[in-house]
This record gives structure tokens, sequence and C-alpha cells, in this order.
């Protein structure tokens, strides 16, 4: 398969959607833990937008109008998706661990990952519905 010439150019992720059981600790995690504001609520469709940089996390009601429409609520027997990866910066291991941790959050192994950017550090930890989420540092120099 060869690859086509589209008329458009991707920018960067826009926002990704997460279907939840408990709403409300979720959006608190979200804005609490990591530090991203609620930028919009839609309460008829139980939708909670909030601000990742340039990325927009939205938060929907699995009992909600949008989150019916996804099936049974995320849970052990099925996710939502695999995980999702913010590129973050400054990159100091030991503060975001330490930051985490002070949450109650259990992050893994720091590993070498390649990303949009490049190969460079990175983390997964988990939210409160089992959703991972990935924490990307800066590129390594590769020279």
């Amino acid at each position: 398969m060869t690859a086509s010439n589209p008329p458009f150019t991707a920018l960067g992720l826009d926002h990704v959607v997460i279907r939840a059981a408990g709403v409300g600790t979720l959006v608190q995690f979200y804005e609490t833990v990591l530090g991203f504001p609620i930028e919009r609520t839609i309460d008829r469709l139980g939708l909670f937008q909030l601000r990742a940089g340039r990325t927009l996390i939205d938060i929907v009601d699995a009992g909600g109008e949008i989150g019916r429409q996804g099936g049974a609520a995320p849970g052990a027997e099925g996710r939502n998706m695999d995980h999702f990866c913010l590129r973050i910066e400054p990159w100091d291991e030991k503060a975001i661990r330490d930051h985490l941790a002070a949450h109650g959050v259990e992050t893994g192994p720091a590993e070498q990952r390649y990303g949009a950017d490049g190969t460079g550090p990175s983390i997964y930890f988990s939210d409160p519905e089992g959703n991972t989420i990935e924490f990307k540092g800066p590129p390594e120099d590769e020279t």
C-alpha cells in the first residue's frame, strides 16, 4: 500500500474523549492531580472539557447522552483506549514521581520511548478508572 498525498496536514492531538463511570472522581483527578483546569461543561451531555496545553481532555458520563452511545461503562473487562500520551515540560522525573505519589498514584519505570518528537523519557500511570496515561519528556539528542 502506498502512502497517499492527503489534502491536509496533522498539527497535533486536538482532544481525547474518555467515557467514565465515575465522572466526578475522574474530573477531580485530571483537575487537581494533573492540574488541567475545566474549560467548559455541557451538563445536558454529561461532558467536561479540561485544558491540557493545546489539547482538550473530554470526560463524558458513560450514562449520559454521549456516553451511552459507547456501550457499557469502562471496567476491568474492557477499556476505552490503550493509553494517551501527553508531552510535558520540564522533565524532572523525581518531581513528577513525588507529585503523583503524593496523590496516591503509582508510576511505572521511566523508559526511553519513541514519540512524535523523537525518543525520550516517559512514564506510565493510571487514572482512577484505569485509563493509562503516558507522560513524555523532551527527545534526547540522537546523534
